[in-house]
């Protein structure tokens, strides 16, 4: 987990494989961060697993799912109680399930001098 990310209170981290977490996230209350899931072709449903990478800048807002394999870009929003199977772009805003592109994020606020925003 990278500088100044926090995670929210009973954020779950289900983590059977890596769950990277960039500088400046924020992952909110109750949302689900799954790296497992369960073969659907076979009757046996086998377990994969697949990571999860969260970039910098990232917001993941409250009871929203981020499943197996997918890299959330950064400065990328997921909106809440969204359900997220794909990968997110950079700079984007997604919600809703599935997720879809919703817009992206334009930061507009200026920011005092020497201030890091990086």
């Amino acid at each position: 987990m990278g500088d100044y990310s926090v995670l929210g209170d009973q954020v779950d981290c289900y983590c059977m494989n890596r769950i990277t977490i960039g500088s400046k996230v924020a992952v909110s209350q109750r949302a689900f961060l799954c790296t497992g899931t369960h073969e659907v072709t076979s009757l046996r449903r086998p377990l994969t697993t697949a990571p999860i990478c969260l970039a910098d800048h990232v917001w993941v807002a409250a009871q929203a799912f981020v499943g197996p394999g997918v890299t959330i870009g950064e400065g990328a929003v997921v909106g809440a109680c969204a359900c997220v199977v794909r990968n997110v772009n950079p700079w984007e805003i997604v919600g809703g399930n599935p997720a879809v592109r919703l817009k992206d994020r334009v930061i507009l606020e200026s920011h005092p001098a020497g201030a890091d925003v990086s």
